[in-house]
């Protein structure tokens, strides 16, 4: 396993691939509401990634279609979007995204109520969203990827909730998925040890359900098999000698 620690200017870049992702997120978070269509919403990523001159990172990955993964409800990640896709009162919504910024990548994805959402769904927002900062107080030098994953565990499994196992986070910089991969759970092993220098992406995929997922017959959208409605929250970080940083951030914004 060969796992890149970055320069100060890679991470530079990567910063700034960040910033980027958080102004597109917030874009596309102004934007959702009951009536619009999954298509629009990637349109606009792709619109707003490209108004600051950078490149989607999804747009043809590996064949993906889109430029941001738009999931809805039962659709934990990998949602292609559709002109006949339209978004009603009480959905919630998952959008992940990637900026290419003179050729680094920045990694992001949150999860969004459309207008008025029942109280179970705005619960299972908010556990995803905070287990991903549970990681994050253990994302230091010394510890290693299975502390991550144990921190998210420990939290969710607290409010009965599922963790998706067959997806996991990653690392990210020159390309879109590097070394290590980053799970959500406690895994046997202790995994790499965290070390500064390391960009990483966390990203807990939290079901209302059951843990198990299947594909469709799309081969991208990623489903829970009990119907259950998912949640996804990732960020970008850095590993520094003290406390992480998140890449994929704006000063001013809401993380």
């Amino acid at each position: 396993m060969a796992i890149s620690i970055k320069s100060e200017r890679e991470i530079e870049l990567m910063k700034e691939a960040g910033r980027i992702l958080a102004l597109t997120h917030e874009e596309l978070r102004k934007a959702i509401k009951p009536g619009i269509t999954t298509y629009e919403i990637d349109k606009l990523g792709e619109e707003v990634i490209r108004s600051y001159g950078c490149i989607p990172s999804f747009l043809n990955y590996n064949g993906y279609p889109a430029s941001i993964c738009v999931s809805v409800n039962e659709e934990v990640v990998h949602g292609i979007p559709s002109k006949t896709r339209f978004l009603k009162e009480g959905d919630i919504v998952s959008l992940d995204a990637g900026v290419i910024y003179e050729g680094y990548h920045s990694d992001a994805a949150r999860t969004y109520g459309v207008g008025k959402i029942s109280p179970e769904n705005e619960h299972l927002i908010a556990v995803t969203k905070q287990s991903f900062f549970e990681a994050m107080k253990v994302a230091v030098p010394g510890n290693h990827i299975r502390d991550i994953g144990r921190a998210v565990e420990q939290y969710v499994l607290k409010f009965g909730y599922g963790i998706v196992e067959d997806l996991v986070g990653h690392g990210v910089g020159a390309n879109l998925h590097e070394d290590p991969e980053i799970p959500n759970f406690e895994t046997i092993k202790k995994g790499p040890k965290l070390k500064p220098g390391m960009t990483i992406a966390i990203e807990p995929m939290i079901t209302a359900g059951d843990y198990e997922v299947d594909w469709l017959d799309d081969d991208w959208t990623v489903v829970t098999v009990d119907g259950s409605n998912a949640a996804h929250y990732e960020n970008t970080i850095l590993i520094t000698e003290d406390k992480p940083i998140i890449l994929s951030q704006a000063e001013g914004l809401e993380l």
